[in-house]
């Protein structure tokens, strides 16, 4: 029986790194559910790690997945970026999301996506449209009101975005504190429900 929180097993059965050793050395994993919804914020980013009292594991409402506006309007003529699971070791480092306030942001290294060209509100995460690039595929958040965003909307091009500013914060606080320790270089992994 494995004393890993169950998110670190999950991403050791999907066959990625953890970091079990110091405190503050953190875990992010982006837990892409089941609820394929358009424009709802119904994934999980799970922050996991060990302070001085044992393992510590912080879960947060986010999304994974573009927002309806720019799955109907993509950027790219090939389609909208759609984050493909997978770990992407030291791909992220605390920067500035578009230049206006602090963020994870993907300039470590490079992330694999899928596109989506048909422009409804289904997503199509097909094999054949897979790349792997910097792509500015952030962590950030949504609105800065109490509460945050009800919908996804504009927040995401492909981005794993925050639902609650408050929550962000905290977030970026604990990553603040690793940076600290560990330098400015961070790990993220997508896993599926």
């Amino acid at each position: 029986m494995s004393t890993l929180p169950l998110t670190l097993d999950r991403v050791l059965e999907a066959g990625h790194a953890v970091f079990t050793t110091g405190k503050y050395n953190l875990n992010l994993v982006g837990i892409r559910t089941d609820d394929d919804r358009a424009n709802t914020f119904n994934d999980r980013l799970c922050c996991v790690y060990r302070d001085e009292h044992g393992w510590v594991t912080r879960s947060w409402s986010i999304t994974t997945d573009p927002g309806t506006y720019w799955r109907t309007n993509p950027m790219r003529v090939r389609g909208t970026a759609i984050m493909a699971p997978g770990q992407y070791r030291g791909a992220y480092r605390l920067g500035r999301h578009r230049g206006r306030y602090p963020a994870l942001v993907q300039t470590g290294g490079p992330v694999g996506y899928y596109r989506d060209g048909n422009r409804d509100q289904v997503l199509d995460m097909n094999p054949d449209s897979m790349g792997q690039g910097y792509l500015g595929l952030n962590i950030h958040r949504a609105s800065l009101r109490a509460g945050g965003s009800d919908t996804v909307d504009r927040w995401s091009a492909g981005c794993q975005v925050f639902k609650d500013p408050d929550q962000y914060k905290a977030f970026i606080a604990i990553c603040q504190r690793s940076a600290d320790l560990y330098g400015n270089r961070f790990t993220y992994t997508l896993i599926t429900e």
